[in-house]
């Protein structure tokens, strides 16, 4: 089973309902980007990074810096990218992955879900993060 940072940015709350379920399927806990760093990469074998859409669908400008200090540490590890939105088509997330496939980032699989993750969504979470652990 491989080691498992779940990583995420929220506003009010639906990202890190993803976050945690992310977590519960990866058998790990879930961090807030500001207890997490580049020098941490190494000791996980598989990273998920959320972040709620921001302004015209762009993500947080904290959580963007943190990623892209992660992004050289990142190597061949799997990552998933994660968030929700409540305008827009989840255009941020299309840049998002676009941005860390060009930057050769093992970009897996992205999860978007409308305002507050339902059963269905959780469920969708908790099974990213099993496939995440392997």
């Amino acid at each position: 089973m491989s080691k498992v940072a779940v990583v995420y940015w929220t506003m009010g709350g639906n990202t890190e309902a993803m976050a945690q379920a992310i977590a519960k399927g990866a058998g790990t806990e879930a961090v807030e980007y500001s207890d997490f760093s580049a020098d941490q990469v190494a000791g996980f074998d598989a990273l998920a990074f959320g972040c709620p859409a921001m302004g015209s669908e762009e993500l947080d400008p904290d959580l963007e810096e943190l990623f892209n200090a992660c992004v050289p540490e990142l190597g061949n590890r799997p990552v998933a990218l994660f968030g929700s939105y409540d305008w827009g088509d989840g255009e941020w997330m299309r840049t998002w992955e676009q941005a860390a496939r060009d930057a050769g980032v093992d970009v897996v699989e992205t999860y978007i879900t409308r305002l507050e993750p339902d059963d269905n969504a959780l469920a969708a979470c908790e099974a990213l993060g099993a496939k995440l652990a392997g």
